[in-house]
């Protein structure tokens, strides 16, 4: 049997992955992959592309996908926009923009370019299915801290998931988790699990792209410092 590639157990990672668990009454998760199969197929392209080694990888914490960005594309902080004229995968079943997308694309240019970031560098979430709530406007996007109720659901599932994300080969002396509420509850998986040394915090992309991109490249440059810190 040939040597499983980082690409060959992320795509299996993915291929797997199923949330059974309980929800509280207006959630509801979102797996990309059952509802287009198109998304598998980008997917496992830009695993591919990007990952067909066995390298030891940079661990970054998202929260959770959103609807259009992993959502719909399979890849974390990746909207069908950049998948394209980044990463040169098209997508003709769907069109998004998600502004944590632009913020991450503009750092990954920074740090040398997507073939180079992605040499060093993982990306996913603690729960790697989206998540939605439904309000008086239909159904909005949802962070699984969002809800006492759903952080007591989910968590036991974001445990597991996080080991798994560990086992593909993740540095796990020092990880960046993204957002100060979400390290604070990855901060309680943590103690309880012992999954990392060392997490260091970064200001989230959508954050930063909401309410500080007047300084955007401060931001960058301390994202850069913190991955190229070791």
């Amino acid at each position: 049997m040939k040597n499983e590639t980082f690409a060959d157990r992320v795509i299996e990672f993915n291929k797997n992955l199923h949330y059974s668990g309980s929800l509280p009454e207006d959630f509801q998760v979102l797996n990309p992959y059952l509802d287009n199969p198109e998304t598998m197929i980008v997917m496992q392209k830009f695993y591919h592309k990007y990952y067909n080694d066995s390298d030891r990888r940079k661990f970054i914490i998202g929260i959770n996908p959103s609807r259009h960005g992993a959502g719909v594309t399979g890849v974390p902080f990746t909207d069908t926009k950049r998948l394209e004229s980044v990463c040169g995968i098209k997508m003709k079943s769907a069109y998004t923009h998600e502004v944590s997308s632009v913020f991450m694309y503009d750092m990954i240019e920074e740090y040398g370019g997507a073939q180079e970031f992605y040499k060093n560098i993982y990306i996913n979430s603690p729960f790697p299915l989206a998540i939605v709530r439904k309000s008086k406007n239909g159904w909005l996007n949802a962070n699984y801290y969002d809800d006492k109720e759903l952080f007591k659901d989910v968590k036991e599932f974001m445990i597991q998931s996080l080991k798994k994300h560990i086992s593909l080969n993740l540095d796990i002396s020092e990880v960046f988790v993204l957002g100060k509420k979400n390290a604070d509850f990855i901060s309680k998986l943590n103690q309880e699990a012992q999954l990392f040394e060392k997490m260091t915090v970064l200001e989230h992309p959508r954050y930063i792209q909401q309410y500080k991109s007047k300084e955007k490249q401060l931001y960058i440059d301390k994202y850069i410092l913190a991955l190229n810190n070791t």
